[in-house]
């Protein structure tokens, strides 16, 4: 047996089919082509070797009768005819002339003429006495090769620049879809086993364990058809996933991509909208289209609010053509008249009010699965995940962590794990400790400290006495949030802030809103009481508290006046309306209702503060003393709070007051008190 060594290997060029294969066309062929054209036509107007003569030469040659005819080409160029018996004498008389074309057909020599009249006169001069004179033949000549360089080579040369750019484009745009003529195709990102590898997986998912059960089934779907087919089940067309922004959506989606196994098509409902008429109906054909080859799969639809808005909901601007036909083309993908069998459309959206109805009905988009904030538990697991990449030091609770975090996304601790990282690098530790964490946690939520904010000393007493009034109110009402820390080093927009840390609850009764309201007023009430005049530093206060009011009012039926009446619009179309749901007089109400409920609190934290002004007057002072004080310090000044069954976790403090300011624990809700906007703006 002959072995198969490499020099006995066929060249890979040889076989038949690779003979056969023939050299893709290239754009560039079109500009050498061109080239070529122009050096050509400028070759057949070169002069075939004729040499050129001076008017001495000319007029000897006229005087002594060798010239036989003189042709005037277009009135530029003489073309001088020699008798044949006198052409080697000029040649013998000019040795630097070659006569290298000696046919009929060719001039012997040309002069280039500088006027016809004097061209004459010289003739006419040098022939006097001559019985047979040589008269001058004018000629017209067409130059056809220059004429048409003049014509066809702009055109060449534009045609050329247009595929240029064109070329360009193509490259710019990327992809099929760049090509000027595939701009229908789809944009979609292909995701295959056997060409691109994924490596998210439902293990780098943490705190959804409901969203990955049912995302899981169909993942299993997928790989195990015949478990549900042959009970008569049908796979789903579509799973919507709806969730506030940075709950993980999108990362679901690319642990689906990466447990699947099947190929999976992603895209943005953006990528379906362009400037061109047709185009976004175009590439959901072809999407489709693509996708079904490929059956079974997955098509990842991210923010699909870009192009499934509810249609004709506007009656002020009129309907968007161009998109609701990209709409409409895919409502029949998904369950038109066709057969769509093997394709499951996975689309994410944190719109999903202002949607069409038809495309949430059942049949398309099947399941919705809500992906919420993250709770405790789930808050301790994705802090789990983003720690596993970081060198850890062993005060480090995650426990802890996600205690001091309640209402965090997980794109939210993401961020603080990232951040706490780059604050121990910083500081030039060698592992992140728990303070690296909870300074992250203060620079999220409260913005940069801004330690060299010029404020007065009397506008620093009134921020003290702000914030003290604060944390005063919360501490003596039942309702209001656990307070965690106050501080008046400038922060962010703020010149003071108080953290809390709120109860994690799914209902809120009228007394706990009320009481809220009650603690955000306690900072202008602190300055009413104690200055006897109140300054723009409540801002924030008074936004919060405005809008709280309004809801309770109009939203949620606590108002005795108003009634059991909401006019919440949860399918987001009364904004398109032009009047309000309710009339004038209930507006009135409406209006009479939410004042008089903030200045019942406003009044009640009066009455609160004016009870323990003592009280409120030490711990702003101590305030003024430390810049941040804790819980334990309101506690040494009004004891303990009677209703709480559990203390909060109190973050440890350091030793030196000045290193507190710098590096103080958080919890989770910030609430602001912007004491001046004007000394703000202009700092």
């Amino acid at each position: 047996m002959k072995e198969d060594k490499p020099e006995n290997r066929k060249p890979e060029g040889s076989s038949p089919l690779n003979k056969l294969n023939k050299p893709k066309f290239n754009f560039y062929w079109i500009y050498a082509l061109l080239a070529i054209v122009f050096i050509g036509l400028q070759i057949l107007n070169w002069d075939s070797g004729t040499d050129t003569t001076d008017k001495g030469t000319l007029i000897k040659m006229l005087r002594e009768q060798d010239v036989e005819k003189i042709d005037l080409v277009n009135k530029e160029v003489a073309e001088i005819y020699l008798k044949p018996d006198s052409k080697q004498k000029y040649i013998k008389e000019e040795s630097g002339n070659v006569a290298r074309n000696l046919g009929a057909a060719k001039p012997d020599f040309i002069f280039q003429i500088g006027s016809v009249e004097g061209f004459e006169k010289d003739m006419i001069s040098a022939q006097e006495g001559i019985s047979n004179p040589i008269y001058i033949n004018n000629v017209t000549r067409r130059n056809w090769g220059g004429e048409m360089v003049g014509w066809v080579l702009p055109i060449l040369i534009l045609v050329g620049v247009w595929f240029f750019i064109m070329r360009m484009m193509s490259r710019g745009a990327g992809g099929a879809g760049g090509q000027i003529f595939n701009i229908g195709k789809s944009k979609a990102q292909l995701f295959d086993k056997n060409t691109t590898s994924v490596n998210v997986t439902f293990k780098d998912v943490a705190g959804l364990e409901e969203a990955k059960i049912e995302i899981m089934e169909i993942v299993d779907f997928l790989r195990n058809p015949e478990k549900y087919t042959r009970l008569g089940g049908k796979i789903p067309k579509g799973v919507l996933l709806v969730g506030p922004p940075g709950t993980g959506k999108t990362l679901l989606a690319k642990s689906v991509a990466g447990e699947a196994h099947v190929p999976f098509f992603s895209i943005s409902g953006s990528d379906f909208v362009e400037m061109f008429v047709g185009v976004g109906a175009s590439r959901v054909r072809d999407l489709f289209k693509q996708a079904k080859e490929k059956s079974p799969c997955i098509i990842f639809i991210d923010e699909i609010d870009a192009i499934g808005r509810a249609r004709g909901k506007n009656p002020a601007t009129g309907a968007n053509d161009e998109r609701e036909n990209t709409l409409n083309q895919l409502l029949t993908e998904m369950d038109g008249f066709g057969t769509n069998s093997g394709v499951i459309v996975l689309a994410a959206t944190n719109r999903a009010d202002i949607l069409d109805r038809a495309l949430m009905r059942a049949g398309r988009f099947d399941r919705q699965i809500y992906v919420e904030l993250p709770d405790l538990e789930g808050r301790k697991e994705i802090f789990e995940v983003h720690m596993r990449p970081l060198k850890l030091d062993n005060s480090v609770d995650k426990v802890f962590l996600a205690k001091q975090t309640p209402g965090f996304s997980g794109a939210d601790i993401a961020n603080v794990c990232n951040e706490a990282a780059l604050i121990a690098a910083r500081h030039g530790h060698e592992h992140i400790i728990k303070q690296d964490f909870l300074d992250a946690i203060d620079r999220i939520i409260g913005g940069l400290e801004k330690k060299n904010k010029i404020i007065s000393p009397s506008e620093k007493k009134v921020i003290a006495f702000h914030e003290a009034g604060h944390a005063t109110v919360s501490w003596l009402l039942e309702h209001a949030h656990p307070l965690v820390k106050v501080t008046i080093v400038p922060r962010g927009k703020s010149l003071g802030a108080a953290w809390y840390l709120p109860e994690e609850r799914q209902i809120t009764t009228t007394e706990q809103l009320f009481e809220e309201m009650v603690a955000t007023l306690g900072g202008r009430a602190a300055e009413e009481v104690i200055f006897g005049k109140i300054s723009t530093g409540a801002l924030n206060d008074l936004e919060k508290v405005t809008k709280q009011a309004y809801a309770m009012v109009t939203y949620y039926g606590l108002s005795k006046k108003i009634g059991n009446v909401s006019f919440y619009d949860s399918t987001g179309q009364q904004e398109y309306a032009f009047n309000k749901p309710f009339s004038e007089k209930t507006s009135e109400v409406i209006d009479k209702e939410i004042s008089d409920l903030v200045e019942s609190a406003y009044h009640q934290a009066l009455s609160i503060l004016k009870e323990h002004r003592d009280g409120l007057t030490v711990l702003a002072n101590k305030l003024l003393e430390k810049e941040v004080i804790f819980g334990e310090d309101l506690e040494s000044v009004f004891g303990k709070r009677p209703w709480i069954k559990e203390e909060p976790i109190v973050p440890e403090k350091k030793s030196e007051p000045s290193e507190n300011v710098n590096e103080t624990t958080v919890s989770e809700e910030l609430k602001p008190a912007v004491m001046d906007t004007a000394v703000n703006n202009e700092s």
